[in-house]
């Protein structure tokens, strides 16, 4: 049987921990990384019923798109269903990490890719790339001051993952100066210098690609509902024009629209708008906002299918927990 840290190098060679966004919180959240794995439990939200589901099943590690930690907890009493969900699962073994904004953030086996599968969508690229990135480790014979991750955090676009005295970044070539200048300061020795893994058009928020053949808004929409399974979508205007390119982001994408509207796309799929943001697609593109978790819910399986592949005779399930938050009155 693999171990957790097996697992999540598997998960991490797909979408390194260093591509998450800087306000994010994926990784190992609860347990550790040299336990034997018996079973994993893959979801969306690791909330209490899915810890509780993974116990049920023998699981000792659930693997979720969304941190259960995103702030940090300074004190775990139970008071609200982040600490029941933790205490949870430490009181039962059972492992929580999560692969969160660094699954967003990739072109091939990531959350957008999954969603434009879904609508038979070909041609894809990323909708907003990153900029070119190198990716240097460093290791330091002392643990530095807090002072260096603040310092890297407010460097435009620098991304880094610390493991014991080993620290990975990448950053834009234009900023390898700046990086290079305060790992020194801080005691680091470079041990390693290449350029990222992935090119930059394979890195980046949100994505674009092509319908194989053009059809109306109304029929699309309709592709959207079925095909995703949502109830309930959330439009702008329709334009009376085909449909034919279509940008998209799981989740939040609303930052992304100037981006959607500029590839020339039809429309932009996507969830979270409010009200007020509707108006911005100004009559030069279809908002529709699918649903958070509608937007989202494909990525369980995607997770399961990453692991099955590298380790086909392990028992890796998807969640029958359904965790969404929002309910529809339809």
């Amino acid at each position: 049987m693999p171990a957790i840290h097996d697992v999540i190098q598997v998960l991490e060679a797909i979408a390194p921990p260093v591509y998450q966004e800087s306000y994010d919180n994926a990784g190992l959240i609860v347990g550790n990384p040299d336990t034997e794995v018996r079973g994993m439990l893959c979801c969306l939200d690791a909330i209490e019923e899915v810890v509780e589901e993974a116990i049920r099943l023998g699981c000792n590690l659930v693997v979720a798109h969304h941190p259960i930690v995103f702030r940090g907890l300074k004190r775990l009493t139970g008071a609200n269903y982040v600490e029941r969900t933790v205490l949870k699962a430490i009181k039962h073994d059972v492992a929580i990490y999560a692969i969160h904004t660094n699954l967003d953030n990739v072109l091939h086996g990531g959350v957008n890719e999954r969603i434009a599968q879904r609508l038979g969508l070909t041609d894809c690229r990323i909708l907003a790339p990153k900029q070119v990135m190198q990716a240097g480790i460093w290791h330091f014979a002392e643990a530095p001051a807090n002072e260096l991750g603040q310092a890297l955090a407010a460097l435009p676009h620098v991304r880094y993952h610390v493991q014991g005295d080993r620290w990975e970044v990448r950053y834009p070539t234009g900023s390898a100066t700046s990086v290079h200048a305060l790992m020194a300061a801080h005691g680091g020795q470079l041990w390693s210098l290449r350029p990222d893994d992935l090119p930059a058009e394979q890195i980046g928020s949100g994505l674009v690609g092509h319908l194989p053949e053009p059809m109306s808004e109304t029929d699309f929409l309709d592709l959207l509902k079925e095909r995703m399974h949502t109830g309930c979508i959330r439009h702008t205007r329709l334009l009376g024009k085909p449909v034919q390119r279509v940008a998209l982001c799981g989740g939040a994408g609303g930052f992304l629209l100037h981006r959607a509207i500029a590839s020339g796309a039809d429309f932009f799929v996507t969830a979270d708008y409010k009200y007020h943001e509707f108006f911005d697609a100004d009559n030069q593109i279809v908002i529709a906002d699918i649903g958070h978790y509608e937007s989202e819910q494909f990525t369980t399986e995607l997770l399961v299918e990453i692991i099955s592949r590298k380790f086909p005779n392990f028992a890796a399930h998807s969640t029958s927990v359904r965790t969404n938050p929002v309910n529809y009155w339809c």
